[in-house]
């Protein structure tokens, strides 16, 4: 059975990209323009996270950083692994301290995302 990843980009073209490649590599892949899908995360069940840091609409909602401390603070979706995608110098910080399990900066080559999601999902 493949591993599911739900995609969390406000880009489309970014996230269209990555849905792409990764259905690619057999993955099923669900993808969302914003984090209102978390509410659903329960029912969706994902072996991972693509999170990017910065959504459009995070004025009303949490950032990346947020998001993901949220996810790995719940004992039900502690153990799913989240990468924050984003193109901010800090990530690495951003990454940390939202306790994600890893970290992508923008632009991103195709071949540094199936390695980072490969990595995560063994």
């Amino acid at each position: 059975m493949a591993k599911k990843i739900l995609v969390i980009e406000d880009d489309k073209d970014i996230r269209e990209s990555i849905v792409y490649v990764l259905e690619e590599e057999n993955y099923e892949v669900i993808s969302s323009e914003d984090s209102k899908i978390l509410k659903s995360i329960n029912e969706i069940k994902p072996d991972m996270v693509l999170l990017d840091n910065w959504l459009t609409e995070w004025k009303s909602d949490a950032n990346g950083e947020q998001l993901s401390r949220q996810l790995k603070s719940d004992p039900a979706t502690s153990h799913i692994p989240v990468i924050i995608i984003s193109a901010v110098s800090n990530i690495k910080e951003i990454a940390k301290a939202g306790l994600a399990d890893a970290y992508l900066k923008k632009p991103f080559d195709l071949t540094e995302l199936t390695d980072i999601v490969e990595k995560h999902l063994k």
